[in-house]
């Protein structure tokens, strides 16, 4: 890929460069999802079917432990066990 100086380039330029780089992406981004699917597809036929991820739910992200005790989740370690 050859480079490309983008100081040299007027702000059209620029935006141009922008727009491309984007639907290239998009194009991309969308292949890769078309064979994830396919794989996916492909996997469910030897056990349980796979549950397809929707946008709306929200991800879990793991807790600290330091979080996990100001929520209550851990042990106080004030507490001494009897």
């Amino acid at each position: 890929m050859a480079k490309i100086d983008l100081d040299a380039l007027s702000i059209e330029e620029l935006a141009s460069l922008r727009d491309e780089a984007t639907q290239k992406l998009s194009e991309k981004v969308a292949a890769r999802q078309a064979e994830l699917e396919a794989e996916l597809a492909a996997l469910s036929r030897y056990g349980k079917p796979a549950k397809k991820p929707s946008g709306a739910e929200p991800r879990h992200e793991a807790k600290s432990k330091d979080s996990a005790v100001k929520d209550g989740g851990g042990k106080d370690p004030s507490t001494k066990a009897a």
